[in-house]
């Protein structure tokens, strides 16, 4: 079980005409990763707007969940340039959940907001992949939010979310607040230069960008 304390976050206002500038090379929907093991996340330009370089310094993490609620399961970088950065080694935790192909990664600019909602920062995801060897479980709220993600899923099934997809997909939400879950060890690591355990803020709602409609990957 889960040890210390992370928070789900709640996303809404998808929007209908994000570009997904970042494009995940690794993990793609055919990744397998063994917990323990250093695995690589790679990505690209996908040619559309706005730049890597407009995207800039970054937030890299491991997720679940769905389109409307994703929560945090491990911190891969909290301050990454992807325009300068093509890719980053890390070690996954086999503490942050169970074996499974429930998990992707999420870009996160620091600087750069939504074309849509400019309140929110600009999202990016690679499509789902597999953990193994893995020795956490996920609580009854992370469970739940896995279930819910045939309702909208986040990339194509091999890479990123593409900015034409984006395009054609058209897709509202009303959120409501974050519940907070119980979590993995992992979170610690995501924090280590500060001492303090990582938590993604439930004080408001996150604008998706790039989120497309391909529901065969979910």
């Amino acid at each position: 079980m889960f040890g210390s304390a992370f928070t789900a976050v709640v996303f809404a206002a998808l929007a209908s005409s994000a570009s997904a500038t970042v494009f995940t090379t690794s993990p793609v929907a055919s990744t397998s990763w063994a917990a323990g093991q250093q695995a690589t996340v790679s990505w690209q330009d996908d040619g559309s707007k706005p730049s890597l370089q407009d995207f800039g310094a970054s937030k890299v993490s491991i997720y679940v969940g769905n389109a409307q609620q994703q929560t945090m399961l491990q911190s891969i970088a909290t301050n990454v340039d992807v325009s300068t950065t093509s890719s980053i080694v890390f070690t996954p935790d086999a503490s942050i959940g169970p074996n499974g192909g429930d998990y992707f990664i999420r870009f996160e600019s620091l600087n750069l907001k939504d074309a849509t909602s400019p309140q929110y920062p600009a999202l990016a995801f690679s499509a789902k992949f597999a953990l193994s060897s893995m020795s956490g479980t996920f609580n009854s709220t992370v469970q739940a939010q896995i279930a819910g993600a045939s309702t909208a899923p986040l990339a194509g099934p091999t890479g990123s979310v593409s900015s034409s997809a984006a395009k054609t997909s058209a897709a509202a939400t009303s959120a409501s607040k974050s519940s907070t879950a119980s979590a993995s060890s992992t979170a610690k690591a995501a924090s280590a230069s500060s001492g303090a355990s990582q938590q993604i803020a439930s004080t408001g709602m996150v604008a998706v960008a790039g989120v497309a409609a391909l529901y065969a990957l979910w």
